[in-house]
């Protein structure tokens, strides 16, 4: 059968920049899976995607005019019920065989198979294969309809009556199957193979697409077009490192602005600005981010990291003289830094202190008061918790006391996400410590998943006790996060809490931790520090797999539920290394079946095992064995040197096979039934201080 390649493009307004690269890979990958579902592409079909701000296209290579004819094969039902005992068929199968399109004489014709059970009829048959025609505009519908708009609009067609619902209104419609245009159709357009260019640099406002392959190099030549996101993306990145390299200068890296400025040009064009150096009195986050946000502008950083007064502009135009350009957007930037200039003094007038009282106003939960109350039992469980490490509880109690204070300035209320950042230089400005500047900002890190932990031990502390205040609270009000719903970040805190244990040296048992925070929610606490333990261990578990630890590893050691997660690392590093032993898989083994044995016993009558009770030759030794082995491996332990602890009770392995070998522990003697179980409950308690051996067994 012959095949081309196939192109479709759907031409309209400018679409939403944010969503327009997975716009544009959903319509392609829909429109490709619908064509292989119906057999008129293959699964090696090499799809491109192309996506601008006016248009949605995807190029499908080998596409076939006409799917080939299958084979269909029919259960109808058993035979005893569509055929007589005289072999006529009963009314039944010829209600089924016309529904079918089949009629009578299509009866001996039938296949009969025998399931296993019973022998049932089946009816083979050839569907023709479908034409890329009905399959393209299938495929149309279904790509239209799966695609992520984020919000649909309304809009009439020329006829004044017909009304399209869709992202943007659409123009033109491009379906080229090679040289030939499919009659297909979609949002009230019939196709074509013609489109538009850029809006002010394409050579003709009509451009006619001679073949599906030519499409991208047409726009391009003619259209002043870059169809592809990537490509236009690749070019972007080129044009802005040339353009900064030139003034010996680095753009900001930033992916997601990266993304948007794709998709709001078609041919990018990339110029330098400038701005007035006294802007940059302005701490830089400031302006960074007004530029970013606001003008889509890249700033431009020197080899220190320091803002310069120059930025980079990604134009959709490519005049000669781009004078104008630079001009206008030079004039457009400058009310925006002036803007955050003006936040910036008038918010330094006010000391981050005096703006406590306010928070009293700001509603943190309604259950839980105010932003202020909040505040103050932050600060009183850093403050112990800067007891029991030792750290300056004055620096720690202030730090955590004025960590919110900046939510009430201008800037932050002008930029959220620069909450933290300005509360740093507000408190510098007030001349407080750079320990306590540092923790103020550093109290919401860390904020995702690599992101850097807090600066020193007080932003640890602080940063440590607004978690766990959010945590304890938001459970303490039955405020958990469910599936996919976790409106308060509570994984996103649990994350942040496990990292500064595991991380931050902090050497305090998480229990305790809970319960200094749940003493603050005296009245509303109940069961929450079982199930804020559960989440925290969960949370846990995944983070370490994430890391590379396979989960019999991870289980080991967290079912245990080690008081201080700062070792939990070394105790998973002493489990690998353990099970790379020759003797682990027999020693878990074991450690498994004395773990059941201990599980089916009644209550122990004897807490260590008596020599004098000690009969059979193999009890005998392994009791030596454990005497002489247990305390080495416990001292190990509580030197903190998990892996020697481990690798000292390999040697119990040729012990402990041969006392299972030949030695009955649930024999009818009473004291000699004890004395045995006392035996192996000492052995399974020298064997899991580390992790519990018996998750490693397969």
């Amino acid at each position: 059968m012959t095949s081309s390649n196939l192109l479709v493009e759907i031409l309209v307004e400018e679409l939403p920049p944010k969503a327009l690269k997975t716009l544009g890979e959903s319509f392609a990958s829909t429109l490709a899976a619908s064509l292989q579902k119906d057999g008129l592409a293959t699964d090696a079909a090499v799809v491109t995607a192309y996506a601008t701000p006016r248009r949605l296209a995807a190029h499908i290579s080998k596409v076939l005019a006409v799917a080939a004819d299958r084979a269909l094969s029919q259960k109808l039902m058993p035979t005893s019920v569509g055929l007589d005992q005289a072999g006529s068929p009963t009314p039944a199968l010829l209600k089924k065989l016309a529904a079918l399109g089949a009629d009578a004489s299509a009866v001996t014709n039938l296949r009969r198979e025998n399931d296993g059970k019973t022998e049932n009829l089946f009816y083979d048959s050839t569907v023709k294969g479908m034409t890329l025609t009905e399959g393209l505009q299938k495929a149309i519908d279904a790509a239209l309809s799966a695609l992520p708009i984020p919000k649909v609009m309304s809009y009439q067609l020329s006829d004044g009556w017909t009304s399209v619902n869709f992202v943007r209104p659409a123009h033109a419609l491009l379906a080229l199957h090679g040289d030939t245009v499919i009659p297909v159709s979609a949002l009230g357009l019939d196709a074509g193979n013609t489109t538009q260019g850029h809006r002010f640099e394409a050579k003709s406002d009509c451009i006619t697409i001679e073949h599906a392959d030519h499409y991208a190099q047409t726009l391009r030549d003619q259209g002043a077009v870059i169809a592809s996101f990537s490509e236009r993306r690749a070019e972007i990145v080129r044009q802005l490192a040339a353009a900064a390299a030139a003034s010996k200068l680095s753009p900001v890296e930033d992916e997601a602005l990266l993304d948007e400025v794709t998709a709001l040009v078609e041919r990018p064009n990339v110029l330098i600005g400038e701005f007035e150096p006294e802007f940059l009195e302005v701490p830089q986050e400031c302006l960074i981010l007004t530029m970013k946000a606001n003008q889509k502008y890249f700033p431009l950083l020197d080899a220190a990291g320091k803002l310069s007064h120059r930025f980079l502009i990604v134009s959709n135009l490519s005049p000669a003289d781009p004078s104008a350009i630079i001009g206008g957007n030079e004039r457009v930037v400058r009310p925006r830094l002036a803007d955050a200039k003006f936040f910036f003094d008038q918010d330094k007038k006010k000391t981050l202190e005096s703006r406590l009282p306010a928070l009293a106003k700001v509603v943190y939960h309604n259950k839980l008061g105010s932003q202020l109350e909040r505040s103050e039992r932050v600060a009183a469980i850093a403050g112990k918790i800067a007891q029991t490490l030792n750290a300056d509880g004055e620096q720690v109690a202030k730090a955590a006391r004025l960590a919110k204070a900046d939510l009430l300035t201008d800037m932050v209320g002008e930029f959220p996400e620069l909450q933290g950042i300005m509360g740093r230089y507000y408190a510098l400005s007030d001349g407080l410590s750079e320990d306590i500047a540092n923790a103020i900002e550093d109290h919401y890190r860390p904020r995702f998943a690599g992101d850097l932990l807090p600066r020193g031990k007080v932003g640890m502390i602080v940063s440590l006790a607004d978690k766990l205040e959010t945590l304890t609270g938001m459970f303490a009000i039955g405020q958990t996060p469910t599936g996919d719903k976790d409106p308060f970040a509570l994984r996103r805190h649990a994350l942040g809490v496990i990292r500064i244990l595991t991380e931050g040296g902090v050497d305090i048992p998480l229990a305790t931790l809970l319960d200094l925070a749940l003493s603050h929610f005296p009245n509303l606490a109940g069961e929450a520090k079982a199930a804020l333990l559960e989440f925290i261990f969960d949370r846990l578990a995944v983070n370490l797999r994430e890391q590379g630890y396979s989960a019999q590893e991870v289980d080991a050691v967290l079912s245990l539920s080690p008081h201080l997660l700062s070792d939990i690392k070394q105790r998973l590093a002493a489990v690998r290394a353990f099970a790379a032993l020759p003797s682990a898989l027999a020693l878990a083994a074991a450690n498994k079946r004395v773990g059941n044995i201990l599980k089916k016993a009644e209550a122990l009558t004897a807490t260590e095992p008596d020599p004098a009770l000690l009969q059979e030759p193999a009890e005998i030794a392994l009791a030596a064995a454990l005497a002489k082995i247990a305390p080495k491996a416990n001292a190990a332990f509580e030197a903190g040197d998990y892996r020697d602890s481990l690798q000292m009770l390999a040697d119990l392995r040729s012990p402990v096979d041969d006392f299972f070998d030949k030695v009955m522990v649930n024999v009818e003697e009473p004291q000699l039934r004890a004395n045995r179980l006392a035996l192996l409950a000492q052995l399974h308690g020298a064997m899991n201080r580390v992790a519990d051996l018996a998750r490693l067994s397969t």
